[in-house]
């Protein structure tokens, strides 16, 4: 029996941490590695101390700001970085599992933060439909290396509620 890879691991942590998510919109997973070891993870939702989307919105979710973004919403990507930040542990030169790949302003925030690398599941323009994936876009300009899974045909997500 081969072994998984890192990638496989790493993305599959993903894709379980993204239903752990209380968002009704979407849920996100994101774990941040350096040298094969986890040094974070994050998931979309709410910041810790308010109110879980799910319970207090159950049918409309959060309320939504001038672009239809959700008001109460820290992106899986932002949340793991600031976890690793708020436990002093760098970042510089880590790789980003995520299952979305990153909107536009999580792009900056990977960038400044010098992630080297972004292994993302789904795309987000397919998501938003969008043309373009401008968070890729980003980060491919300024160097850091980004790769849709290899195996994301195998994989599945739960973008809502639960499926039965």
């Amino acid at each position: 029996m081969a072994k998984p890879d890192f990638d496989d691991i790493f993305m599959e942590l993903a894709v379980n941490l993204a239903r752990r998510s209380h968002c009704i919109k979407k849920h996100v997973g994101a774990v941040l590695t350096k040298d094969t070891r986890i040094i974070s993870v994050g998931y979309n939702g709410p910041p810790a101390g308010t109110h879980n989307c799910d319970e207090e919105f159950p049918e409309t979710g959060c309320a939504r700001d001038s672009k239809g973004s959700c008001t109460l919403a820290i992106h899986a990507e932002q949340n793991a970085i600031l976890y690793a930040v708020k436990n002093n542990s760098s970042v510089e030169g880590s790789t980003l599992y995520v299952t979305l790949a990153p909107c536009l302003a999580c792009a900056r925030i990977i960038f400044s933060m010098g992630i080297r690398k972004v292994v993302y599941l789904y795309s987000y323009a397919a998501y938003k439909g969008l043309k373009e994936d401008e968070g890729v876009a980003f980060l491919q300009k300024f160097g850091v290396e980004v790769q849709p899974t290899a195996k994301s045909s195998k994989r599945k997500i739960l973008w809502c509620k639960e499926e039965s």
